[in-house]
């Protein structure tokens, strides 16, 4: 019975990768200059984006890091139900919900792959697809939103794998656009 209140520090440190991820893509920077849709889809892509890039970096540390992928994943899942749930998805429409998520997720993971693996011919069409997608964006954002693609999966190849595994991740700033957005009440930003 005792076993039951033990903590876990595998799904303590999966969580606490989740809550960075988060906290990252919550980065108000994402939707100002970068122009992300500041909308529940445009965050879901920003988790999604962050998500793979975390895993992109565990991929290298097979076998070691495959149980806390799955843990990772497993957590960030049950956020999905939960959020969907608050949000007053009905008990029968969430498992096809986070079912369309899941897809949408492993999709992503595959063109974020292959779009970090090619040239920006290839990231920036996924990037416009996926996370920009309710939107058309501005080159320069495509631009600027790669750069910091490259740039965070490089930052996080230099990152200590146990700190990573542990749920320790630092991220990059967001990305700065060249190009001006729009805020809220019509004023533009520079």
């Amino acid at each position: 019975m005792f076993t039951l209140f033990k903590p876990d520090p595998e799904r303590t440190a999966a969580e606490l990768a989740y809550r960075r991820i988060v906290e990252q893509a919550r980065q108000p920077g994402f939707f100002l200059s970068g122009s992300v849709p500041d909308t529940i889809d445009g965050r879901f892509e920003l988790i999604c984006l962050h998500a793979f890039l975390y895993l992109h970096r565990l991929k290298d540390e097979q076998p070691r890091a495959a149980h806390h992928g799955r843990r990772f994943v497993a957590a960030m899942f049950a956020d999905f139900d939960r959020s969907l749930r608050e949000m007053g998805t009905g008990d029968l429409s969430v498992g096809r919900e986070v079912k369309r998520m899941a897809e949408a997720f492993y999709g992503r993971f595959a063109a974020y792959q292959e779009g970090l693996a090619a040239d920006d011919a290839v990231l920036r069409p996924a990037l416009a697809r996926n996370l920009f997608g309710t939107t058309v964006p501005k080159p320069a954002q495509l631009a600027a939103m790669a750069e910091y693609i490259r740039g965070q999966a490089a930052a996080l190849s230099r990152q200590d794998t146990g700190a990573l595994l542990a749920g320790d991740i630092a991220f990059c700033d967001p990305p700065v656009s060249a190009a001006p957005s729009v805020r809220a009440n019509g004023a533009v930003r520079q």
